[in-house]
């Protein structure tokens, strides 16, 4: 059976920029299907307890930053730890991804366009324009994807998605779930790699 594989994220999440190329990879050598799942993430902080950036603790602040460092070097990825357009409103850019899942299309390369464009390129992904652009890059009709991010069904489908994280103990984002069990954060791919080697069962609280 192939294996499944719900990915919850955000376009403007650092940590999913820093594993979106390893989660991939990751897909790829276990023949894992990766289901997108694109979340409102304010529903998933308000089930988890997490908070803002801006409302954290100035040491949780300071290590973020640092931990970003660490992780960008380690995958050998740049990143830009204050991007000119950062926080940024991703509901646009992830209902993109919701609209070419919906469209039976993979949605990896834009969504990877959506995460360059925070962290490496300067770029807003919450313009409209800029998001057509990365469509056409990618080789799709950027208007009909759009105009389908902007109705209520993508937005039902993004609240659909929410619910579900919360409901499968998502604390924030990204979170790869596997047979039920959460894994949070890119940095957990490797234990997401091994149990996906070792057919264990999931562990369950």
């Amino acid at each position: 059976m192939t294996p499944t594989i719900d990915y919850y994220f955000i376009c403007s999440s650092p940590y999913a920029y820093l594993g979106h190329k390893a989660f991939l990879d990751l897909a790829a050598r276990h023949g894992a299907e990766i289901r997108y799942r694109p979340i409102d993430i304010r529903g998933v902080w308000a089930n988890s307890g997490s908070v803002p950036l801006g409302e954290r603790t100035p040491l949780r602040q300071r290590y973020r930053r640092v931990e970003l460092q660490r992780f960008a070097e380690w995958r050998g990825l740049p990143l830009n730890l204050k991007p000119k357009h950062f926080p940024v409103d991703s509901a646009l850019a992830d209902k993109v991804a919701i609209a070419l899942v919906e469209a039976g299309r993979d949605p990896a390369g834009f969504v990877w366009r959506a995460h360059r464009g925070v962290w490496e390129n300067e770029e807003n992904i919450a313009d409209a324009a800029q998001l057509a652009a990365y469509l056409e890059t990618e080789g799709q009709d950027a208007q009909p994807l759009i105009d389908f991010a902007q109705s209520p069904r993508a937005e039902k489908v993004r609240q659909a998605n929410t619910r579900d994280a919360a409901n499968g103990d998502a604390v924030g984002a990204p979170v790869y779930v596997y047979r039920g069990e959460p894994f949070w954060g890119q940095d957990l791919l490797d234990l997401l790699d091994r149990m996906l080697q070792t057919k264990r069962e999931p562990f369950t609280s």
